[in-house]
């Protein structure tokens, strides 16, 4: 899998006007940071950070698509623009995967069309005051992330990527809008869904261990089931063997380049990147690799060469007992 679209973004240094376009010009509303936005008004420079992740040996783009869902884009005042940003977004990523694959017929790539979590949660309120506050329904974030996948599959997405997963009850609304939109188009795409893991508590932003975050979307069927974010792979490592343990499912894992520092940058090395994911493989915990804040297409190289030729894990039968979860599994024993 690829490394950081964020990262490369701010590396390219685009400007108020690049994400403003000619479209956008007399918008009413700053726009700088809206990096999804570029998919319409800069798509060469989206284009350039997929080229140079495959020249890295990705064989998976993430689409550009992070933010491309109408809550995120309320933030800038472009709701009624995120169905056409995302759409846009998977396209660059995949008119970059069948350039690739014309160029060398061996090197299969695929994409990944992104949903992200919001900036919103289901879970938790955003008031300490009031508990039971929520600023966002389930229904409310069914029918964006149910626009949001029927945008990226309309654009090239050969997987769908459920990521940076902190409240669990946002991902099952994106899952089931991404069931409602399969059921719609009468076929399916691979599923991949990733959580993130908050601290080293081991626990996601709204309180589940890893194995409860998995028994709460194994029943979607996932093609892999991964963590990615807010960690660095020295961090995540313990969570990664937990995750491995119990799921049966691929497993998929890119995290950050270590902590962020002092100013906010990375400083892992994609060589100390490298050898965490390296070792991840040779011990059979990992299907699928990968980076995310922090990891330039010079990590996503060192992963590929470090992982080369070792066997991917092998995906356990999942057994046949009744498990549950709320914040940590629950198991009915025979």
């Amino acid at each position: 899998m690829d490394g950081a679209m964020g990262t490369m973004i701010q590396a390219a240094g685009p400007t108020e006007e690049d994400f403003r376009g000619d479209a956008f010009a007399r918008h009413d509303r700053a726009l700088q940071g809206n990096n999804d936005l570029l998919n319409l008004t800069r798509p060469d420079i989206v284009r350039g950070i997929h080229d140079a992740n495959l020249e890295a040996g990705a064989d998976i783009l993430k689409a550009n698509t992070f933010n491309a869902n109408a809550i995120s884009q309320a933030d800038y005042g472009l709701a009624y623009h995120a169905a056409e940003i995302a759409r846009a977004g998977t396209r660059v990523a995949r008119d970059a995967a069948d350039a690739a694959m014309a160029a060398d017929p061996a090197h299969r790539v695929f994409v990944a069309g992104v949903l992200g979590p919001t900036n919103r949660t289901a879970s938790i309120s955003p008031d300490v005051n009031d508990p039971g506050y929520r600023n966002v329904t389930f229904d409310e974030l069914v029918a964006i992330y149910r626009e949001n996948a029927d945008a990226v599959i309309a654009g090239g997405a050969d997987i769908v990527l459920v990521e940076t997963v902190f409240d669990t009850l946002n991902a099952k609304a994106a899952l089931f809008a991404v069931e409602d939109s399969f059921e719609a188009l009468g076929f399916r795409l691979p599923v991949i869904v990733s959580g993130t893991i908050t601290d080293r508590s081991g626990r996601t932003l709204s309180g589940q261990t890893v194995e409860a975050f998995w028994t709460s979307v194994q029943h979607i069927r996932p093609f892999a089931i991964g963590l990615n974010c807010a960690l660095g792979a020295e961090q995540l490592a313990p969570f990664v063997a937990d995750l491995s343990n119990v799921a049966a499912a691929r497993v998929s894992v890119h995290p950050n380049a270590g902590l962020p520092n002092a100013f906010g940058g990375y400083d892992e090395t994609p060589e100390q990147t490298a050898a965490f994911l390296g070792a991840w493989a040779r011990d059979g915990l990992v299907n699928i690799v990968g980076g995310c804040c922090g990891t330039t297409p010079a990590h996503i190289a060192a992963i590929r060469s470090a992982v080369e030729g070792v066997a991917p894990r092998r995906v356990p039968d999942a057994p046949a007992s009744l498990t549950l979860s709320g914040l940590e599994p629950f198991h009915l024993a025979a």
